[in-house]
């Protein structure tokens, strides 16, 4: 909508004016020179923070030492040792269920562990 005492100027005389201001100053990038960062070509020697590492095996709560367990995000000494004094753990999710750590710190670390059970030998009758 156009206001009653705004000046009359065409769209195409605005156009024509913006761009021949993008090449009046020379060596001043544009929109039409820039290609922008989606058509560089990607990088042969990509750093190491941008490559995917592999994913850590799981630690296993039932046979983990004090501190393999302390490298998991929010366990610390206390978290750690709570979680050796209550073994076994039949499942992972003992650890929230029976409160020896938060339900917050387990969510964000229940895909990094497992609880495995120890195997009885079977013996021969």
């Amino acid at each position: 909508m156009r206001r009653a005492n705004a000046p009359s100027v065409p769209r195409n005389a605005l156009a024509r004016v913006f761009g021949a201001l993008a090449f009046a100053v020379p060596g001043s990038p544009t929109l039409a020179a820039d290609p922008g960062p989606a058509s560089s070509p990607p990088s042969v020697h990509a750093p190491a923070a941008a490559k995917k590492a592999a994913p850590a095996a799981p630690i296993d709560i039932n046979s983990a030492s004090k501190a393999q367990l302390k490298t998991l995000p929010g366990i610390g000494d206390a978290e750690a040792g709570r979680i050796i004094a209550g073994r076994p753990y039949l499942s992972k999710a003992d650890l929230a269920s029976k409160k020896v750590i938060p339900t917050g710190i387990y969510l964000s670390l229940k895909d990094r562990i497992i609880a495995r059970q120890k195997q009885e030998p079977k013996h021969k009758d």
